[in-house]
Formats: structure tokens, sequence, C-alpha cells
């Protein structure tokens, strides 16, 4: 352990497997001995308790994007990777990449297609999903709740909301998961140039609806996006197709991993399990509301998101330099005790529950209201069609992916 600028350095390998399976001990460490890290590997500033990344994340002065301030040369950038044309026009036009005033422009007319009435209206139809998924499994005895439940469910849910055609839907999850590989750290050739393949397919499926709901309009998203409008402005084509695949992108990480991560918890704590369970068989709803949220706390299904430094400022006695990258651990301040009683702990019923996982601020994820729903519903769903679920493997056979930033299993096999 050395010191820079005051600041403690830290080797620390986000992708080992032994820290992605279960970095909770590691993280506490951190938090008890050094809440505030740089890593030279990820060349970040690393901050680990709650109170920090929450103050964080709601100052302006930090924000997703710096490319309106400082130019790649003043960032000591190469230029853009020329394998990826596609994948970088993408990656300009989503909100998320913005501030204000474009960010406030995007999420604007965004927000006036995605509307909450428009995802409560959803309701019937993600259980209606999720009913239909369990069917085909239901004879068997046994599922990947990976393969044959949480993965196809955003998914669905998403080309139903976009209004993408049946027949086109078995395309967008491959693609999704070609594109977010960019966002770990050390790419291959290979996994680059599948995410530039999967944006321009991906982007010419979009094309084309687009050309049809402005000729055709239908009572769906991209309806809805093509229409939007304030004070006379509209998205371009570009914007509506980059926030599309965006969209899908977000939502489906969240949501496969919230239910797959949030199930696996449940059986290592089977007290918590049986309490949902028996909610389930009396159709009682507002638990699952409040376990909902403490999975998504106690098991960060995106455990770290990423700030750019705007300007110059000082905090926590650290000087936070214009252009430095901050790394705000969410699976960290998520299990903070000075935050959360008893925070390594699952507990269900908990109330007071204000974690990270969304994000707060600015950014503050548009797709929550959805990711929330689709768990609330397919968690409800499951234990009251498959009361006798159980892991069908020891627990210590689950293997995880080989990312920490986009953290879940490789599988979830279950039997009842």
């Amino acid at each position: 352990m050395i010191l820079q600028n005051q600041v403690v350095v830290l080797d620390l390998d986000l992708n080992d497997p032994t820290f992605i399976r279960n970095p909770y001990p590691l993280l506490a460490q951190l938090r008890e001995e050094t809440p505030i890290f740089w890593e030279p590997r990820w060349r970040k500033l690393f901050f680990t308790r709650y109170e920090d990344i929450a103050f964080l994340l709601r100052d302006k002065r930090l924000g997703r994007s710096i490319r309106h301030i400082l130019s790649r040369e003043e960032l000591g950038w190469p230029p853009p990777d020329p394998r990826l044309p596609a994948y970088n026009n993408f990656q300009g036009q989503i909100l998320m990449e913005h501030e204000a005033p474009d960010h406030t422009r995007l999420r604007g007319l965004v927000s006036k297609a995605f509307t909450p009435q428009r995802v409560e209206g959803m309701r019937q139809t993600i259980t209606a999903i999720v009913n239909r998924l369990l069917d085909n499994v239901l004879d068997r005895g046994q599922m990947d709740l990976l393969r044959d439940v949480a993965a196809p469910l955003p998914v669905t849910v998403i080309a139903e909301l976009l209004g993408v055609p049946e027949e086109q839907r078995h395309k967008l999850r491959p693609w999704s998961a070609a594109i977010v590989k960019l966002y770990e750290v050390n790419y291959s050739e290979e996994q680059a140039a599948a995410a530039e393949r999967a944006v321009t397919d991906f982007s010419a499926l979009l094309r084309d609806l687009v050309a049809e709901r402005r000729q055709q309009p239908q009572d769906d998203l991209i309806t809805a996006l093509v229409q939007a409008e304030a004070a006379g402005d509209r998205l371009t084509e570009a914007e509506l197709i980059a926030n599309c695949i965006f969209l899908l992108n977000a939502g489906h990480e969240a949501s496969v991993n919230g239910l797959t991560g949030g199930m696996l918890a449940l059986f290592r704590h089977p007290d918590q399990l049986r309490l949902l369970q028996d909610a389930a068989v009396r159709g009682e709803s507002v638990l699952f509301k409040t376990a909902v949220e403490e999975l998504l706390r106690y098991e960060s299904p995106l455990p770290l998101f990423e700030r750019w430094v705007l300007q110059d400022f000082s905090y926590q006695g650290v000087e936070l330099k214009q252009g430095t990258e901050v790394a705000l651990l969410y699976a960290s301040g998520n299990r903070d005790e000075r935050r959360f009683a008893n925070a390594d702990q699952l507990d269900v019923t908990r109330q007071d529950n204000p974690h990270l996982t969304f994000g707060l601020g600015t950014h503050y994820c548009l797709g929550a209201p959805l990711a929330r729903l689709e768990l609330q519903v397919a968690l409800a769903t499951l234990l009251q069609r498959l009361p006798g679920m159980r892991l069908a493997v020891a627990d210590e056979e689950v293997r995880y992916q080989s990312g920490f930033v986009i953290r879940g299993v490789q599988g979830l096999p279950v039997v009842w």
C-alpha cells in the first residue's frame, strides 16, 4: 500500500473469480480501512462508502460524460477505435452519455414516451409472459432459471414495449449481450467485432421500424418516441435508434441479474424464501415490493458505475482533478453498515431501504419502474406456481460470469 497525493493506491483485481463470487468481505474491509483509493490498473479513484457515493451521484461537478469539456487529446485518449464506427456513434447518442443541456433535452423527450402510465400498463403483459415461460417448463420438473425465465423475460417485455415483431425478437438478447461486453475492461478483438455487428444489425432493424411507424403509427414505444415533442423539438432518427438500443441493454442486464441474483440469495436464506412463498400462496403482493428493493440492495446486479470529474474540487480531503474518472462501488455502498442496519442480513421486510442500485441525481435510471415491475411480477409468479422450487446443485457449483461491472451467474438450475 502506497500513498499518491494523499490517496491510498491499491491493486484491486475486480475480475478475480473469487472476488466476483463473493466481493462483500473485501468491500467491507475497504470501507473500514481505505474507503477512498486509487486503482492504477483501472486508472480510477474508487469510493466504497454509501454517504460518499450518494453525495457524488448528486454532485453536478461530476458527470457521465466529459467530452463536452475536454477533447480526446486533452484527456490523453487515442483516436476513436476505427473498428467500432457504429458502436461509437451509438454511444455518442444515448442520453446517459450526455450532460446538461443535451441530457436534459434527450431525457425530457424520451420521458414523454416512456411514461409511468405506459410502464404500469405492462403489468398484465408481463404476467402473461412469465406464465408463458413457465408453461414451457412446468412438466419437466426442472429448468435453468437464467436461460428459461430470467434472460428471455426482459427482452420480451422490451420487445413488446417497443413494438418489435415477434419473428425478430430472438435476435435481441444476443445483440444486447454482445454490446454490453464492451462495458467490461480489456475486451477482446472478437468481442469488439461482435459488438460492432450487433449495433449495426440492431440499428438497421430499428430504422425500418421507425420508418414504418412514421407511416402507420401504433400503440408502442417506438411510435411514442417518433411523436414525442417538446418546445417544437423532436428526437433525431439516430437519437431515437440509439436510445431504443440503450433501453434494451440497460433494462435487460439489471432485470436478468436482479432475478437470478435475487433468487440465489433467497435459496441461501430459506427463512426469507419461506416468507415470500407463504405470501405468494396467499396472493399478497405488498411483501414483494419490499422484497425486490431488498434483493436489489443485497445483491446489486450492476455493482459499479463511473463518473467523470468535470471541475477541480476537494472532497473528504482528496483533491479531485478535472478529467479524473471515479468508480462508485454500489455493491459496497449497499452493504454499508453506517446506512443500513444489519447490512449483511437479507430482510425482505426491510422498510428503510434507499439503495443505490438505480443511481441518484440527474442520471437516475429511467427504466427503474419497469425493472421493479418485472421483478415483482416474476418473483410472485414463480413462487406461486412453483412453491417447492429449490436449487438443483450445491451452492458452490453455481458459476459466475467473468466480469464484475455486470455481475451475474452463468446459470441457475432449479427443481420442484
